[in-house]
């Protein structure tokens, strides 16, 4: 992903989920060279709950690989935060996508892939902060409206 490109994809991420009432930021070294910090492009956090992301960027539909190191700094900082990590797709012209990062598939030479028949089948973003609870679904509306 070109630089310009990522940076704006994760800037865009920030702001979705600042209005949507999120505490973010995205990490000031994200996609830097510093070795020892071990820090995801993204962090959001709601009612208790932390969501970690690395954000990938594409114009179209392709498989999207990673670095080991990439996993290993994401895993590594959700684990100390105690929270869930995903990768966070944009697509030109889609909804972001959201992946698990357990989800991701190690590939021979020690890197992994996160293959398009994933990302087709992911949940968009909204959709994960649905099920976690984390933003309202129609459903909350209607018994709201409905006492």
């Amino acid at each position: 992903m070109g630089r310009v490109k990522g940076y704006a994809a994760e800037r865009e991420l920030v702001v979705k989920l600042w209005r949507l009432g999120f505490a973010v930021m995205r990490a000031p070294a994200s996609g830097s060279k510093i070795r020892k910090a071990k820090y995801p492009d993204v962090v959001a956090i709601k009612s208790g709950k932390v969501l970690v992301f690395e954000v990938k960027s594409r114009s179209k539909l392709e498989n999207i690989y990673l670095r080991s190191e990439q996993v290993e700094k994401l895993r590594e900082f959700t684990e100390r935060s105690g929270g869930q990590a995903y990768i966070a797709i944009k697509l030109s012209g889609s909804d972001w996508r959201v992946v698990e990062l357990e989800l991701l598939e190690k590939i021979p030479n020690g890197n992994y892939r996160l293959s398009r028949e994933l990302i087709l089948k992911s949940k968009t973003l909204d959709e994960l902060l649905r099920n976690l609870r984390l933003i309202p679904s129609l459903e909350d509306f209607i018994n709201k409206s409905s006492m």
